[in-house]
């Protein structure tokens, strides 16, 4: 069953709940805000944090790939209609990129999440594939979101890479060229959907309704004279939805994509931050924003002193072209610079991590 998520439900939470939120638990961090510009300028900015490094790469998918949800026998099958750019989490999962379309998916974790146990009515899909679903099917928000009530299919999770024993957990948000967003999480079992484009900021845990009231609750505070200054989730929060409209509005694709980047690094974690009483405390590994309206898609490591892009129009997607994969090692260590189309390289399309 797929739940809307009910609007009025944050409206009514107290302040007592919104201030229990902001002193939850520290989890894996990231943090997701939409840049809404004038001119229909649009652009989705997001910071991956992560415990340790990581490798991801660039790898460019055409249009016609024959694909499966790495669930076992279950598993949902599908033909790509769009091709894209991701950005790989260990060359295993798409966790983040934007299709030629302009649709985002972006993948942030949420220890909160439980996902079904499938009784066969359904099809599944392994976590791994989750985000380059959408990718390869649809070219706006509520196609994805009509379709996913109309043909509801169960995600399956497996065990953290280098950390056995530890169940993936993740929320999905999706964005698109007009500026509409979804975000997705499984809970208790079941697929909770905020739609709309007011739905524009997301970190991490507590779940989304619960960040709502948290952002009900900032929005009675000056914002130039006090705004929470921590790592925790709810406090990146605060600040990216804050600043993602104090920020100049421009329809300069420079200048949008600058400010949109300014909001994202002010919500990062500094490198290598080490916390003995916040074990899980994450450092941000790079940093992305992808404008929608010109299909550009900027990338900086957090260990690189250049920020670099891909020009999407540049990129072939047709099934003749193939995949091409962008080597930038672990932690995106590798350097690079400027527009980077033309330096993807073919290559074997990896293997989404299975679930069986």
């Amino acid at each position: 069953m797929i739940l809307k998520a009910n609007r009025s439900l944050w409206r009514s939470l107290t302040l007592a709940a919104a201030l229990s939120v902001a002193a939850a638990p520290i989890a894996d961090a990231c943090t997701r805000v939409v840049y809404h510009g004038p001119e229909d300028r649009i652009l989705t900015a997001r910071s991956m944090d992560w415990s340790l490094p990581m490798l991801s790469n660039l790898w460019v998918f055409p249009r016609g790939m024959e694909r499966n949800g790495e669930a076992g026998e279950n598993s949902l099958t599908w033909t790509s209609k769009y091709g894209s750019m991701i950005v790989s989490g260990y060359d295993f999962s798409t966790v983040d990129g934007m299709n030629e379309a302009g649709l985002v998916a972006n993948m942030l974790w949420l220890v909160a999440s439980e996902y079904p146990k499938n009784d066969g009515s359904k099809p599944e899909m392994s976590l791994s594939i989750w985000a380059q679903y959408f990718m390869d099917n649809y070219g706006s928000v509520a196609e994805a979101v009509e379709d996913l009530e109309a043909n509801p299919f169960d995600v399956v999770t497996a065990d953290v890479p280098d950390q056995p024993g530890r169940l993936a957990k993740v929320h999905l948000s999706l964005s698109d060229a007009s500026g509409d967003s979804a975000i997705l999480e499984w809970l208790d079992g079941e697929l909770v959907i905020h739609h709309g484009p007011q739905y524009r900021t997301m970190t991490n845990d507590p779940p989304y309704d619960q960040q709502l009231a948290v952002k009900r609750y900032w929005q009675d505070v000056n914002p130039r004279e006090t705004l929470p200054g921590t790592t925790r989730s709810s406090d990146r929060f605060t600040r990216a939805d804050t600043y993602i409209d104090m920020v100049v509005q421009s329809d300069d694709p420079r200048i949008a994509a600058a400010a949109a980047m300014s909001v994202v690094r002010n919500a990062s974690v500094p490198y290598g931050i080490n916390t003995p009483d916040a074990p899980n405390l994450s450092t941000t590994r790079w940093r992305v924003v992808a404008d929608h309206k010109d299909k550009l898609f900027y990338v900086e490591s957090a260990i690189s002193p250049n920020l670099f892009w891909v020009d999407l129009n540049n990129l072939d997607f047709s099934a003749e072209a193939g995949v091409r994969m962008l080597d930038l090692g672990v932690d995106m260590v590798t350097l690079q610079s400027g527009e980077v189309s033309a330096d993807f390289k073919p290559a074997e399309p990896f293997k989404f991590e299975p679930v069986n």
